[in-house]
């Protein structure tokens, strides 16, 4: 499973400062997360919006 995050994002900037891969960049709207992710979580832990989703379809 990978991660996306979702309209729902404000872009406060908190995952992409817990995140060790650096791999939550900014987007246009919002932040996106590359495929340098490791899946550690730590930023859905950090998501205080509940932004962040598991992303089953990733292939």
């Amino acid at each position: 499973m990978s991660f996306i995050i979702t309209s729902d994002c404000i872009k406060c900037g908190a995952c992409v400062e817990v995140c060790p891969e650096n791999a939550i960049v900014e987007d246009v709207t919002q932040y996106i997360i590359t495929d340098d992710c490791i899946e550690c979580e730590l930023c859905l832990k950090e998501c205080h919006l509940d932004a962040i989703k598991g992303n089953n379809n990733k292939k």
